[in-house]
């Protein structure tokens, strides 16, 4: 997972996971072990991560996020993958389409990057004056550009000049948002980020501190917050759901 061990929202998610395993009849411990491994948005941890797995040789691995599935895949041709909160995976090349994704790797998206104009749009309307925009997206990953690039191309149509952030290499990214701020008509947009999600209370903190629009692509910033978001932003985000590429009862048939 890309969260750390002791994130709330991991706590969580771990919660809900083994709920549902006992609701199908499987106890942990005596039906199904479980190996957990934590990335907390470290690209290195991830990789050995990976590595760590596939020597277990476990009977299926569940991925969660872009950066752990990245080097998943790149470690095991065979072992089946599940993964989750992936952006695009046709587009990152991670799968080769939604209803063939071939390969050992399926599971569940949660959007392409065409989403990217309807945060721009989202922003804009919550904010008319709006010129400036810091851009949270994870360099390092296939989805973060792929969300960066679609972002750009929609940009100009409102009349938006984005700043791109990675949180995970950018150790200055707050004082880059405080002279966006000083600038005045400026915003956040957070896309779907493993960097940022780390360091969400950051972000949100941020954000109010300099009274600054946002859009957030996950829920769970908003639930991380304190302050009610503006409705906008409560229905942008109950309408991007989890699309299922498929569902599996027994192992997967990955052709």
């Amino acid at each position: 997972m890309t969260l750390a061990a002791d994130d709330p929202e991991a706590r969580a998610r771990m919660a809900a996971f083994r709920q549902r395993l006992q609701e199908l009849g499987l106890s942990v411990g005596r039906d199904v072990q479980i190996e957990y491994r934590w990335g907390a948005g470290d690209a290195d941890l991830n990789r050995r991560n990976a590595t760590d797995l596939v020597g277990l040789a476990p009977a299926v691995i569940l991925a969660t996020g872009t950066p752990t599935l990245q080097p998943l895949l790149q470690a095991t041709h065979t072992v089946p993958i599940i993964f989750v909160q992936i952006t695009d995976p046709v587009g990152a090349g991670l799968v080769e389409s939604l209803l063939h994704p071939g390969g050992n790797a399926t599971g569940f998206t949660l959007a392409d990057y065409t989403i990217t104009g309807k945060w721009l749009e989202l922003l804009k309307e919550t904010a008319p004056n709006l010129k400036h925009v810091a851009f949270f997206r994870d360099s390092a990953t296939t989805a973060g550009s792929g969300q960066w690039g679609a972002s750009e191309a929609f940009a100009p149509s409102f009349g938006l000049e984005l700043r791109p952030i990675d949180a995970a290499v950018d150790a200055e990214f707050e004082r880059t948002i405080a002279k966006l701020a000083d600038g005045g008509n400026a915003g956040i947009i957070v896309s779907n980020s493993a960097s940022a999600i780390v360091r969400r209370d950051v972000i949100i903190a941020l954000a109010a501190r300099y009274r600054l629009p946002a859009i957030y692509a996950q829920r769970l910033f908003v639930r991380s917050s304190r302050i009610v978001a503006p409705q906008a932003m409560s229905r942008a985000s109950s309408r991007v759901k989890s699309q299922p590429i498929c569902r599996c009862r027994t192992r997967p048939n990955m052709s």
